[in-house]
């Protein structure tokens, strides 16, 4: 299939939109994370012990804000975007996902990989996240232990301080991991 120059373009953008949500979580950016999703944002994240469900982009940042906090390290990678453009201001793509995410407080260190299925739609010229979820491949939860050195903390400067952080808890549904 030849694509015109007007959708390689939007696949472009839309590429540039993942990588930024990546960058975004990953170094607290609520700024730019605020423009990234349609208002009316649906996210289903589906993990090994864990289903996180909300609705709007102000829970979405919400959600983020408060997990990708001052007591969290974090590296969020994108590859192999897989994207299909739908209509003229529509599109979906599959993206894999590997991730490190460590818990101060829990004091735990998750590392795992997903795969992403999302949905876009171009909003007054500008391509946006308009659905978001994933379903993990391999998910591994391992203890913090005293001989792991954390040398750099960016959330630690940048994110919300455990005295900032609102709870969204009503937003995660958690299981037993063995069931």
């Amino acid at each position: 299939m030849a694509y015109t120059l007007q959708q390689l373009s939007d696949l472009e953008d839309i590429r540039t939109v993942k990588h930024r949500y990546f960058r975004g979580i990953d170094t607290a950016d609520e700024t730019l994370l605020e423009t990234l999703f349609a208002d009316d944002v649906s996210v289903e994240y589906r993990g090994g012990g864990y289903k996180v469900a909300l609705t709007g982009k102000a829970e979405m940042l919400d959600f983020l804000m408060n997990s990708f906090n001052a007591s969290a390290v974090a590296m969020h990678h994108g590859h192999m975007p897989d994207i299909r453009l739908t209509g003229d201001d529509e599109a979906e793509g599959l993206w894999y996902l590997e991730d490190i995410f460590i818990s101060l407080d829990r004091r735990d260190v998750t590392t795992g990989t997903a795969i992403y299925r999302d949905r876009y739609r171009r909003i007054d010229g500008t391509w946006k996240i308009a659905r978001t979820e994933y379903d993990r491949i391999m998910e591994v939860v391992q203890p913090l232990t005293d001989a792991m050195a954390i040398t750099v903390h960016h959330l630690g400067k940048v994110g919300r301080r455990p005295e900032e952080c609102g709870d969204v808890s009503h937003l995660i549904t958690w299981f037993d991991k063995a069931a």
